[in-house]
């Protein structure tokens, strides 16, 4: 009877003093919550396309502590430090009582601490609410702290805490941020003896740090081998091999790549942690190192900048805004993707492209290179001198300012202004100035990310791009008008693939051109493949001159070396569009053999308005017209030269819908074989051209 007493008593004992311990701990967890918050605040990561960081911003405490999951490590290392650190982790509730008990024999027994008992939940819980000291008080503390952070907490989120906050020595905290800072990689594949040393080092961060103690480090890493190999973690020979590893002996700099674009998503979003941009890390890794290697040898003070972007999505995937950000003799803090500078010559393929498109040349034509005044402007040549009579091919190629201007003279500068901003860009005028044939030379400013934007049209067959910010704004096509017909650009890029490569270059099957502003400011570059466009800019972020400085000899080799360098695969360009084809000189219509046009802006001929020629499609033609998305049949570019607008075109004797006053049109034909194209200008002059549809 007493004995059963004695029990009861006994049982509600314990069930009082359970419940008095369990109101105690849920008073105090409501009262005196641990501060996780805090302890989740990480570095802001900026990463790339395929998620691999490019740069890191310390914390506001600076410290590197990059987020990091069991995820993002290797398996290897997770079964290591918990076989090192607490064995019983995913079995106890915060405190491990079998390891609390033997390390009190052991002091017991040997006077002296000598093994721990503390948990992973105890080392988390040291780790977001440091205390200084190892007094009694501060250990009950910890426990306490332990059994809360249990309560709130799943074990695999209490193990990806200690995988963030553990700490490695200096301002390094976490697995991930000493995983770079010693083995330049992220650690989701280690080795066993870069495994060992991480375990090791969080137990005495600074003593054990492989920079400053190699010795102490390198032993720490042994006991931890012997255990793992004790507890058949790992094989005694694999952790044999492993002891026989070299330990690095300095830390290396965490990734810092795009930086300016990595310091804008910072300033556009700062709340967010992880900002996922556009960019390739092995591009933007091989431009970087193309930019600063060419800078070093261009001299000081010269910076250089560089863009490539996605042509199929607009999509930037690699940007590098100066040589080198940190570098204050360069101004590296500028990022010169984003400054209005002089183009140089980098705009003359548009005018040349309106010209192919309104049919007044052919990539034969000829076309004058001599001195000229137009009322007043006399553009000259970059090296002072004239070529004479050239085909447009060749001065497109060779760079020649007057054919330019010729052309740019019959297009009409404000018609090629209103092409660019067909594609979203807005070159920049001087003060209180309209557009002049000045612009066909570099008398405008324009960015090197809207000039790359340009030629991102001309590489997609005309059709305008939008690019992205290489953050977040969304790029891809621009709905509207072309920036240039399909075939008038084809014949722009067919021109530009065929300049020879820079000296020291070899050929890498682009179309590029490159410009000079003037005074030797600028130096330019942009080119283009199947794929990917890249634009070069070189020169001082002052605007001050440097001797010298041209786009060939300068900016084209970065252009070759950044295409060789970025790593990416070689892509042939775009095929050649329904009715696009190279037409021999002597094959061309005769308005079309020789370019040329007097003081008063006409195309010189023996009479003052010659009478209207169709220069496409040509007579006999056999066309063969591919079919849109939807199935219907793609429509045939008219093109004709001389006459008086406007024209009214016929097909077969039916008159198309509208006249017009432009020397294009368009016509979708019935069906295939043979048909016959009139136009008829405004003073009843016609021409005819009889062409077979396929």
């Amino acid at each position: 009877m007493w004995s059963t007493r004695k029990l009861c008593i006994g049982i509600s004992a314990n069930l009082v003093l359970a419940t008095v311990l369990a109101f105690g701990l849920d008073l105090a967890d409501r009262t005196f919550p641990p501060p996780l918050e805090k302890a989740r605040e990480v570095s802001t990561e900026v990463l790339d396309a395929d998620g691999q960081l490019l740069r890191a911003f310390a914390t506001s405490e600076g410290r590197w502590r990059l987020g990091t999951t069991a995820k993002d490590v290797d398996p290897q290392f997770v079964r290591m430090l918990i076989a090192y650190e607490d064995q019983r982790f995913w079995q106890h509730r915060g405190v491990d009582p079998i390891a609390l008990a033997r390390a009190a024999v052991q002091l017991v027994s040997n006077g002296r601490i000598v093994s721990g008992a503390s948990t992973l939940s105890m080392q988390v819980a040291r780790l977001i609410e440091p205390r200084e000291g190892r007094s009694l008080t501060a250990k009950l503390q910890q426990l306490a702290r332990a059994l809360q952070i249990e309560r709130r907490l799943s074990k695999a989120e209490i193990l990806d805490l200690y995988l963030a906050l553990a700490p490695y020595g200096g301002n390094l905290e976490g697995v991930r941020a000493a995983s770079l800072a010693y083995f330049g990689k992220e650690p989701r594949r280690l080795t066993v003896a870069q495994s060992a040393l991480l375990v090791a080092l969080p137990q005495l961060p600074e003593r054990r740090r492989p920079d400053r103690n190699l010795a102490l480090a390198e032993a720490a890493r042994g006991r931890v081998l012997h255990r793992m190999a004790v507890e058949k973690v790992v094989g005694e020979g694999e952790a044999e091999r492993a002891g026989l590893a070299p330990i690095p002996s300095r830390r290396l700099q965490l990734p810092a790549y795009a930086a300016h674009l990595a310091e804008a998503a910072q300033r556009k979003e700062p709340s967010v942690r992880r900002h996922l941009t556009t960019l390739h890390r092995p591009i933007q890794q091989g431009l970087e190192a193309v930019a600063r290697d060419a800078a070093g040898k261009l001299g000081p003070k010269v910076s250089v900048a560089m863009v490539m972007a996605d042509v199929r999505t607009g999509e930037i995937v690699g940007e590098v805004g100066s040589a080198d950000y940190f570098d204050a003799s360069r101004s590296g803090w500028i990022d010169m993707t984003r400054i209005n500078r002089s183009p140089g010559s980098t705009l003359k393929p548009f005018i040349y492209g309106l010209a192919f498109e309104d049919g007044l040349v052919s990539q034969e034509t000829i076309i004058e290179d001599r001195p000229a005044d137009f009322f007043g402007y006399r553009p000259r040549n970059f090296d002072m001198s004239y070529q004479g009579d050239v085909s447009i091919r060749q001065a497109l190629q060779l760079s020649l300012n007057v054919p330019a201007v010729r052309l740019l003279d019959a297009v009409g500068p404000a018609r090629l202004m209103m092409r660019f901003r067909r594609s979203e860009v807005r070159p920049v005028l001087p003060p209180n100035e309209t557009p002049g044939l000045a612009i066909g030379l570099g008398g405008v400013g324009i960015t090197l990310k809207d000039l790359v934007q340009l030629y991102a049209g001309l590489a997609n067959r005309g059709r305008p791009m939008q690019l992205g910010d290489g953050i977040q704004d969304k790029p891809g096509s621009i709905e509207g008008e072309p920036l240039l017909e399909p075939v008038a650009a084809w014949n722009v890029g067919d021109i530009l693939s065929g300049v020879m490569p820079p000296l020291g270059s070899g050929q890498r099957g682009i179309a590029y051109k490159t410009g000079t502003s003037y005074g030797y400011r600028d130096a330019w570059s942009v080119g283009f493949d199947g794929n990917y466009v890249l634009g070069v800019w070189v020169g001082r972020p002052d605007n001050g001159a440097v001797p010298g400085l041209t786009g060939f000899g300068s900016a084209a080799p970065i252009l070759f070396e950044g295409f060789a360098k970025s790593g990416v695969a070689i892509t042939p360009l775009q095929p050649a569009p329904t009715g696009a084809t190279r037409i021999a000189q002597a094959q061309l219509p005769i308005s079309q053999r020789r370019f040329s046009i007097n003081s008063s802006g006409l195309l010189a001929s023996s009479t003052r308005e010659p009478a209207p020629q169709i220069v496409y499609p040509p007579e006999g033609a056999r066309i063969e017209l591919g079919a849109t998305t939807g199935g219907e049949i793609m429509p045939l570019a008219l093109k004709l030269q001389g006459g008086r607008a406007p024209f009214r075109w016929l097909a077969n004797g039916k008159p198309l819908p509208e006249t017009s006053r432009r020397r294009v049109n368009q016509w979708v034909p019935d069906g295939g074989g043979y048909s016959t194209l009139t136009v008829i200008d405004s003073v009843g002059r016609a021409a005819s051209v009889r062409v077979f549809v396929d």
